[in-house]
């Protein structure tokens, strides 16, 4: 595990979790979660962005807790970071509503500003891909998960250390989307700071399973903006995917094997 990531899973609450309506005038609203001993440290803490698919948009703020990382801290994940999750209310993601977000829990927050992470999948991970490629010196590290990128040049993305992960049997968004992502990159830009896992036969809901494993926060929480390097010691794989089950907090919350399918 990595200097400065906290994961484990608690069998009581370990975390506060605030709404944010209207704090930030014609933007996102958004949840916050904060560590249970936040309020008792003067210490800054890193701060991971999540960026939900196009099935939880609207203006129900309670459906951003379907899935990604604030349910999973909800059913026990541990984090030593504060987490917030703004919800779309349509169409793609902002990146200058995104940082909006950043900005506001920087003045309101004790944030580290060189660790700050961002993932999403689906919309969100257009979205990741956007933000990171518009505002590469705000991102420390960043996963997008069965998504692709709006942008026609990727010079941003290859300056951030990121993660794509897409299943070749995603019939909603196709992995080719990702494919000309990471092909643009290698083909016109220092790619070294780029990882990309295509999961044979793995469809577009079950990516999701990663939000709810250790490993994913742990290789964020490797990265900081005061040294840009990738770590390369964490593997995605089906086998990866499949262990999420095996993880008490999954098993416990989740029996179905199929509980991520439908996600978009």
């Amino acid at each position: 595990m990595c200097i400065g990531a906290l994961t484990a899973f608690a069998q009581e609450k370990s975390y506060n979790l605030e709404a944010k309506r209207g704090v930030i005038s014609g933007g996102y609203n958004f949840w916050v979660t904060t560590p249970y001993f936040y309020n008792d440290s003067e210490d800054k803490m890193p701060l991971v962005v999540f960026l939900h698919g196009r099935s939880l948009c609207g203006t129900n703020l309670d459906r951003v807790r379907s899935y990604g990382t604030i349910a999973a801290i909800e059913k026990g994940l541990q984090l030593e970071a504060i987490c917030v999750a703004p919800q779309n209310p349509g169409g793609a993601w902002s990146p200058r509503k995104i940082l909006d977000v950043i900005e506001y829990m920087e003045s309101h927050y004790r944030v580290e500003k060189t660790r700050i992470f961002v993932l999403g999948m689906s919309l969100g991970g257009y979205g990741t891909m956007d933000f990171v490629n518009t505002y590469p010196e705000k991102v420390a590290a960043a996963m997008a998960l069965c998504g692709g990128c709006s942008a026609k040049t990727y010079e941003g993305l290859s300056k951030v250390p990121l993660w794509i992960v897409h299943g070749t049997a995603d019939r909603a968004v196709p992995v080719n989307e990702s494919r000309k992502v990471v092909s643009g990159i290698r083909s016109n830009y220092d790619s070294s700071l780029l990882l990309y896992s295509e999961l044979p036969g793995i469809d577009h809901g079950r990516p999701a399973r990663l939000f709810y494993q250790l490993d994913t926060y742990d290789w964020l929480f490797c990265h900081t903006l005061l040294e840009r390097r990738i770590d390369k010691t964490f593997t995605i794989d089906n086998a990866t995917l499949n262990r999420a089950y095996s993880q008490n907090m999954v098993r416990n919350f989740y029996p179905e094997d199929d509980i991520f399918d439908n996600i978009e």
